[in-house]
């Protein structure tokens, strides 16, 4: 039990802005409120990841036979796009957005964001170019088949002669998601360094508040080379000119390095806020301090630094002279250096504590452990002779949807089950959330472990037929994925049904340590209304007397 107190004092601040009450309605409207801002992230991003769960599901189903036998090969690899597509650009950074969006203020105690309206703006494009994504796959030029990563002399190919295409169209709404990135990134740092609550000094911040820092600084110098990377691709299709193409001289190489270089760290931007958020959720169900919070939060901008010198690894097979290739595989491997230090703060905080395995410990600890597992498989790609042997096989896929589904996505359910009382005022049902856990980690676990074997033996991704041999694992990915797919149900008809008729949450229903927990549940529109907290210690105090935020008498 913690003996932290929670009390507050008044410090005049400036109002922001004001808001009428929320309702329903309010999630439809061009809202300036960081917090509903953050809900309409997080269920637009969810209706997008339903689409490209969808896709997935059909690919697996044409995977489940040797044969090329459910879809069109032209229609295949459209969905092999689009799946890849909608869930990263769709999907994953977006609900991460919204999650930071809803929380980063409140851990934070502000108002608001810093600029309110951008942060509105940069929603609304999320819509957007999910729509513009959608229609590259249905119009009449033909849907884009080139993959998520759309490496020319493929992406400019135009057999059907249309002037727009189903390329054309994804590389426009590519560019709108790299603007829209780059404003919340802008929004994000300048938020987090002048707009902390009196007493908030860095090492006072939570480590989630950490992770997103350093997420949105990597978004900052990174998202611009791949923007500018999609706007000259699109240059070469529609006007002309010949950055890329090798039929007019072009150069395709260079787009693959101004494409990994961001997005290999985008990876970083993807799974930097997940270990923010297993830095929260440990210590309040294990009733631990968070072990080694400083080095915790400075491994974040370590990992920032480094990430800015790996994007070559994915290029091992692409001519690379060998100097160039011990450079970048020494780089990637040191990277797991600062990430390992994370993990063994986390079981160190999980060790000898008092464990509660509700929904979202467990969601934090299947993800915990498929991620320590795709950071195995990592370490083993970044050898270049491993690397080498395993380029484009399902080895490949099956690591990186460790990382972005078994860490990452186990990662935002944890959070979502974490914070869903803060943000909607009702409690999920506990049942029907374990089951979605159990069906979420087993299915996860069915479909992407039997890419490695299927990789190692040599199966190539991104094919709708493939040799007999390669079909026994095959059929086990495919049981796992429609499994999956079904896990989606229960969480679905938890969020629904708790969100309308639910128990009614308190302000702190897991005894956490947070400003976010001081105030009501849901918080209020300007979320500290007439008073801000003075912080006065580290955020994880759990079983420490030191107090969290202080009163006029602590302070004479």
């Amino acid at each position: 039990m913690t003996n932290i107190q929670e009390k507050q004092i008044s410090v005049p601040v400036e109002t922001h802005h004001h808001h009428p009450p929320t309702t329903w309605k309010t999630y439809f409207t061009f809202s300036t409120d960081h917090k509903v801002i953050g809900i309409q992230y997080i269920v637009t991003s969810f209706f997008f990841f339903l689409v490209g769960g969808i896709f997935a599901m059909i690919i697996r189903g044409e995977l489940i036979t040797p044969e090329a036998d459910l879809v069109d090969r032209t229609v295949y690899n459209a969905m092999f796009t689009m799946h890849g597509t909608i869930m990263l650009f769709s999907w994953t950074f977006p609900v991460l957005v919204g999650l930071a969006n809803y929380v980063v203020p409140l851990a934070i105690g502000a108002r608001d964001m810093a600029f309110p309206r951008l942060n509105a703006a940069a929603f609304w494009m999320v819509p957007v170019f999910g729509i513009v994504f959608m229609a590259s796959f249905l119009v009449p030029g033909g849907p884009a088949q080139a993959g998520w990563w759309s490496y020319p002399p493929v992406s400019v190919q135009n057999p059907t002669g249309y002037p727009i295409n189903g390329q054309v169209l994804w590389l426009i709404a590519m560019a709108i998601s790299g603007v829209s990135s780059i404003m919340g990134g802008v929004n994000f740092v300048t938020t987090i360094f002048k707009m902390r609550s009196p007493g908030m000094t860095f090492f006072r911040m939570p480590a989630y508040v950490w992770t997103v820092l350093s997420a949105q600084i990597i978004q900052l110098f990174g998202l611009p080379a791949l923007t500018a990377a999609i706007i000259m691709l699109l240059f070469d299709i529609t006007a002309g000119t010949t950055f890329f193409d090798p039929a007019q001289g072009g150069n395709p190489i260079l787009f693959q390095h101004l494409f990994w270089f961001y997005s290999h760290p985008a990876v970083y931007v993807i799974i930097l806020p997940v270990f923010g958020i297993f830095s929260e959720i440990f210590p309040v169900y294990a009733r631990k301090p968070l072990f080694g919070y400083k080095v915790v939060a400075i491994s974040s901008l370590i990992i920032v630094v480094l990430s800015a010198v790996v994007w070559v690894h994915h290029m091992f097979a692409s001519g690379t002279p060998g100097w160039m290739r011990m450079l970048f595989m020494f780089s990637t491997m040191l990277i797991s250096v600062p990430t390992g230090i994370k993990v063994f703060a986390w079981v160190a905080t999980i060790w000898g504590g008092k464990l509660r395995l509700d929904t979202p410990m467990l969601f934090a600890l299947g993800g915990l452990i498929m991620f320590v597992f795709s950071g195995i498989t990592g370490i083993m790609l970044a050898a270049v002779p491993v690397d080498i042997h395993v380029n484009n096989t399902y080895f490949v896929v099956g690591h990186f949807h460790y990382v972005i589904y078994g860490a990452t996505v186990m990662g935002i359910y944890a959070a979502i089950y974490h914070w869903f009382p803060k943000m909607t005022g009702k409690m999920y049902y506990e049942g029907l959330g374990k089951l979605h856990f159990w069906l979420t980690f087993i299915g996860a676990n069915l479909n992407f472990f039997p890419m490695h074997p299927l990789g190692l033996q040599g199966m190539p991704r991104r094919v709708a037929s493939y040799d007999p041999e390669f079909a026994f694992w095959n059929v086990i990915a495919s049981v796992g994925a429609f499994l999956l797919g079904m896990s989606t149900i229960p969480f679905l008809l938890n969020m629904i049904s708790s969100w309308i008729g639910g128990k009614k949450a308190p302000d702190n229903p897991w005894r956490a340590i947070g400003l976010e927990w001081l105030v009501s549940s849901p918080p209020p529109v300007e979320n500290f209304e007439k008073q801000l907290p003075v912080v006065l210690a580290e955020p994880y105090g759990y079983g420490k007397s030191e107090p969290l935020v202080a009163n006029a008498s602590d302070l004479n």
